[in-house]
């Protein structure tokens, strides 16, 4: 090997090494985070690009290391997190795994007990350029001994999904001999000489200057900013520690004080027999009740105080086949969902219909040898096709079908007609006219395009020898034009179907699926076709409901499967294979 080579190799070792490290990395903290399946696609990843770029007989493959990274990440990896999320509960109300909602459940309820101590509290602020800032400590009061404790501004240990604190911990040590000392700090009081209270505090060279209190109206003029900076933040979720007393806002004087709480929900472990084996397993129980929570379809149920149960929190969970058994059989989702997913079908076929036909008719028309101004003509008629269709939609949506200013309406209903105003997008017989006129309309212009080039490809001698033999139009085209057509355009005509089949935009942007189906419980509309009710169903309603969602687009995607078969059959890709 040569010395240029092998620099190299030590170069991509190098290099690979140093990618492989981060990789690494990357997989690791996927993996803690409960990402199994897109931890394995990774491992996966890594390994194949390691034995491409490693082995010389896989040199070829190299070029394709982009491509397989592509592959594996946006396309097996969804199809598997799609087809994982089909058989679970994922959904509002079962966002998080079980292990995330029993550490919320251990951190984030709270009761007071009955020997609560109350605090009030008084906030000591460190300027900054003479403005004040959320650098701040905490004077506590105890209201049964006056006792006076000093606690520290705390720390984020959580956060919502707004980027929010949903949980901010602190310590706080009593105020003895006129200072107290917070993690290894020591903070020095200062008295007003004439009234005798705690003006500031100071450490390592910082003043906290005494700068707001509930109970001092003096401190009225800094509540602002005391509850968007320092409240609104910091101390809404709020725990502080020490003294055997864990410290929160006082939810009953409005948050002007801090009482003793405690955590509602603690942790114990049962053993337990399950298939002959013996395992342990953690369970939640009420502190203030010593009531077990059981646990019923992805739920953690307890009990108020009339011994009703309730749903404290869900998690997510293993339903096997329910969403998909619940697509046919649960009558309030069967009926909007057969009905959905017939219209579907109608949607699909009746689209690929009328823009075959107009632009099949309007090809035979600019095909005419002996029409002027063909240029002109097929310039006009592909401009739908040249606009953008969302642009398109929004315009027919608010300038054509709206009932009470669009031009259909007001122009030529009531002002030619004189007729009563049509609802185009209230009622869903002519909800599902306005999407059909719309789609043919946007492709139309398509049909028309590729009718004309097949038309342009027949050989003129067969239309010679029809005319010799005395064949009339109408039989020319039934024998010649439309058979020949068909075996350029069939295909076209499948992919069409299901194109249309999954046209999101077309009916989102011009009804949103709507109007609503009475008496369905889920977000279904007379327009929806089965894409538009997924995506309603994951994104938008009262709750979103992924796994069901994902049952759907797995129906969709077996669906698309056939079609997809179907036209590569008719179009002869796998017979030609096959030779």
């Amino acid at each position: 090997m040569s010395r240029k080579k092998i620099i190299s190799l030590i170069i991509a070792i190098v290099i690979l090494g140093v990618l492989n490290s981060m990789a690494i990395i990357s997989i690791s903290l996927i993996f803690s985070d409960g990402k199994t399946a897109l931890g394995i696609t990774m491992v996966i990843l890594v390994v194949l690009i390691d034995l491409v770029v490693l082995n010389p007989k896989y040199y070829a493959f190299r070029y394709m290391i982009p491509a397989m990274i592509l592959l594996l990440i946006l396309t097996f990896y969804p199809m598997y997190y799609t087809f994982e999320v089909a058989f679970s509960n994922y959904g509002t109300g079962h966002l998080f795994t079980r292990q995330q909602t029993v550490q919320k459940l251990l951190t984030e309820y709270f009761f007071v007990p009955e020997n609560s101590q109350e605090f009030d509290f008084y906030i000591y602020d460190n300027y900054t350029d003479y403005k004040p800032s959320d650098n701040f400590i905490i004077l506590l009061k105890r209201k049964s001994d006056e006792k006076l404790f000093l606690a520290n501004k705390p720390e984020a240990m959580a956060w919502d999904s707004e980027g929010d604190i949903s949980l901010a911990k602190g310590v706080m040590a009593p105020l003895e001999k006129d200072k107290a000392t917070l993690k290894d700090q020591t903070f020095i009081t200062d008295y007003d000489s004439e009234s005798g209270n705690i003006v500031s505090f100071e450490s390592n060279n910082k003043n906290y200057i005494y700068f707001y209190s509930p109970q001092d109206q003096s401190t009225k003029a800094n509540a602002p900013f005391f509850y968007s900076e320092i409240r609104g933040k910091w101390l809404k979720n709020v725990e502080y520690t020490g003294d055997n007393y864990k410290l929160r806002l006082n939810a009953n004087t409005l948050f002007t004080t801090f009482i003793t709480s405690d955590n509602l929900y603690g942790l114990i472990n049962e053993i337990a027999e399950e298939g002959g084996r013996v395992v342990q397993k953690n369970k939640i129980y009420n502190k203030k009740t010593d009531y077990i929570l059981p646990e019923e379809e992805g739920y953690f149920i307890d009990k108020d105080e009339n011994g009703q149960n309730f749903k404290v929190a869900g998690y997510i969970d293993y339903v096997g086949f329910k969403n998909f058994i619940q697509m046919f059989t649960d009558p309030k989702i069967t009926g909007p969902f057969f009905q959905i997913f017939i219209w579907t079908f109608i949607w699909a076929g009746l689209s690929v219909l009328f823009t075959f036909a107009i632009g099949l008719a309007l090809a035979l028309v600019l095909n005419d040898r002996n029409m002027k101004g063909k240029k002109i003509y097929r310039t006009l008629l592909i401009i739908p096709w040249a606009v953008p269709a969302f642009i398109s939609a929004l315009v027919w949506r608010y300038g054509l079908f709206n009932e009470t200013y669009g031009v259909i309406n007001r122009f030529i209903i009531q002002g030619i007609f004189g007729g009563e105003p049509i609802k185009w997008l209230g009622d869903a017989f002519w909800a599902k006219i306005a999407v059909l006129i719309m789609n043919t309309w946007l492709g139309f212009p398509y049909m028309m395009t590729v009718s004309l080039g097949a038309l342009q490809s027949i050989p003129s001698d067969l239309y010679e020898a029809a005319s010799i033999d005395g064949a009339k139009p109408r039989q020319r085209f039934q024998k010649i034009t439309f058979p020949l057509l068909l075996v350029t355009l069939a295909p076209l005509l499948v992919g069409s179907f299901a194109f249309n089949f999954n046209n999101f935009v077309g009916i989102y942007l011009l009804t949103q699926g709507g109007p609503a189906i009475a008496g369905s419980s889920t977000v279904a509309g007379s327009t929806d076709i089965l894409i538009s009710y997924t995506y309603k169903l994951a994104f938008e309603g009262r709750g979103q409901d992924f796994g069901f969602a994902s049952a759907i687009s797995i129906l969709i995607f077996l669906i698309v499967v056939g079609i997809s078969y179907f036209n590569f059959k008719l179009s002869g890709s796998f017979e030609e294979v096959n030779r």
